[in-house]
């Protein structure tokens, strides 16, 4: 009971959060000034019509209600005008989100495993130079941003060496790359089979570079914190118990030790994977990846207000959700933890 409570208790709080932001995010973009441009004169007064039937002419208050009212009703999130001239904002975003999640997920499946595994590692050889040596290189990687990395591995892995390309292929480079012709990529994407181009072995190879970029970071971020969730437990009292009832070092290690430490840890690793959607603004940005961040940088330098108002609520309503589920996967992982208990 305490715990549904807590759930409804954090979802009303997460829903209060989201109209904040929203509130606060419609205000002040729509401080900017508005432009229309593009198209014919024909085109241009059909936009300027629609743009005062959405109170574009009247205060900010009142288009912020016409603009919850056509959320409520119709589930209109507006209209592109600069990115991709009068679509819808919601299929502006959503033609994005293979590229993102692809990409994020990537670096997660090498980040995981090779992050727990570098921590596992130093603390079983705490205070010895493989993990002097460890420590070191996950400080090094912690404290330098995603895009420093971005920056060298293009310089040494595409200028240097040559190995792999600089940016992220597009659909048609990866169907020139598979043999394919224009109108087969045209065909694909219209039949909605993009993801197979995205899915295909040339796109994997252009995403090795931006792939490292974001596992780096999450890599050393793992590694740090296995060592020191791991390290406390080998140290504890329960540890010297289960040794001295007859357990070899790897049996107490494995049966004990990694099970307790993980209860810390398998939380950060869901809300990585819950944060996948979000992306990364600058790697993306830097690779010309055709994602959900490069759409949200352009939608803030175009000035496009209905796709940033999207693209906003989007990263927020992923960000709140990853930290319900974070919180809930305690409870969830050890029973001895109880959300919402006095």
């Amino acid at each position: 009971m305490q715990m549904t409570k807590y759930v409804i208790k954090r979802i009303l709080l997460m829903f209060l959060t989201l109209f904040i932001i929203f509130t606060i995010c419609f205000v002040l973009i729509k401080s900017l000034p508005m432009t229309v441009s593009g198209g014919t004169q024909d085109q241009t007064q059909e936009e300027i019509a629609r743009l005062e039937r959405l109170g574009y002419n009247k205060p900010v208050m009142e288009q912020y209600g016409i603009y919850l009212k056509n959320i409520f009703t119709e589930w209109d999130w507006g209209t592109s005008w600069k990115i991709e001239k009068n679509a819808d904002v919601t299929q502006v975003l959503f033609s994005r989100i293979a590229p993102t999640l692809i990409l994020n997920v990537y670096s997660l499946i090498i980040a995981i495993p090779l992050g727990i595994g570098l921590g596992i590692f130093a603390a079983l050889k705490k205070n010895r130079w493989q993990d002097h040596v460890i420590s070191t290189v996950v400080i090094l990687f912690v404290s330098v941003p995603s895009y420093v990395y971005a920056f060298l591995v293009q310089y040494l892995l595409y200028f240097k060496a040559g190995a792999f390309p600089s940016v992220i292929y597009s659909l048609a480079d990866a169907g020139k790359a598979l043999g394919l012709t224009d109108a087969a990529v045209q065909a694909m994407i219209a039949n909605g089979e993009s993801w197979r181009l995205w899915l295909s072995g040339p796109m994997l190879y252009s995403m090795v570079l931006p792939v490292m970029s974001l596992a780096f970071g999450t890599i050393a971020g793992l590694a740090r914190f296995t060592r020191a969730e791991l390290t406390e437990v080998l140290t504890s009292d329960f540890m010297l118990l289960a040794r001295a009832k007859g357990l070899t070092k790897a049996q107490a290690t494995t049966r004990h030790a990694l099970r307790n430490a993980m209860v810390p840890i398998l939380p950060m690793i869901i809300g990585e994977f819950a944060s996948v959607l979000s992306g990364s603004l600058i790697i993306e940005r830097i690779f010309s990846g055709p994602g959900v961040g490069a759409l949200y940088l352009n939608s803030i330098n175009q000035l496009d207000y209905d796709v940033f108002m999207f693209v906003s609520m989007f990263y927020t309503l992923i960000s709140l959700s990853a930290s319900i589920l974070i919180d809930l996967s305690y409870g969830f992982i050890d029973p001895r933890i109880r959300m919402g208990a006095k």
